[in-house]
């Protein structure tokens, strides 16, 4: 089994050339990706909480859509752990549109008749990634005046699955 490319390959933000058309003719993308991520709404979705906590992005990137599921599942654990599923809520604020492409070249015996060079290099789809600009919202966690501890250490273990250094903001909503 072929292993996944470390997700620096991918980091820096590149064009998005993933053109997906209904007619399959205008299509420079002939395959679509399964994504990872399974849910992005967990917890208690139709209750008013006190505080928004945000975990911003502090620079420009791709995040694969492995590495926000990894990132989802750790701190959704930690958070329904500690606070249980009906005193918080937890959304992804991303989705990952653009398309990563790979162009495999063959080595070895043999390559010769596998490979074609350079001379068709537009690349096979293998995954997905989400473009995040600087500044903007990967994960936002909705919880109480006593949740607020628990919801940064969620937001860290979150943090350590992506390939940027990212901040937590902290936001009273607005009563109503």
């Amino acid at each position: 089994m072929v292993r996944i490319r470390k997700g620096v390959a991918y980091r820096k933000l590149e064009r998005p050339y993933t053109r997906k058309s209904k007619y399959k003719e205008r299509s420079y993308v002939k395959a679509n990706p399964a994504i990872a991520i399974t849910r992005f709404d967990m917890g208690e979705q139709n209750k008013k909480f006190e505080y928004k906590m945000l975990l911003l992005s502090d620079s420009d990137l791709q995040l694969r859509h492995n590495a926000i599921e990894s990132a989802r599942q750790a701190s959704n654990r930690h958070l329904e752990g500690m606070l249980g599923k009906s005193n918080y809520y937890m959304k992804v604020r991303v989705y990952p549109h653009h398309f990563l492409r790979e162009n495999p070249l063959a080595a070895g015996a043999g390559a010769d008749r596998l490979s074609t060079g350079m001379a068709h290099s537009f690349g096979k789809v293998i995954s997905s990634a989400a473009q995040v600009r600087k500044g903007q919202t990967i994960f936002q966690v909705n919880v109480d005046k006593a949740g607020i501890e628990v919801a940064k250490v969620a937001l860290k273990k979150a943090s350590k699955k992506f390939a940027c250094k990212c901040r937590i903001v902290i936001e009273e909503t607005k009563k109503k």
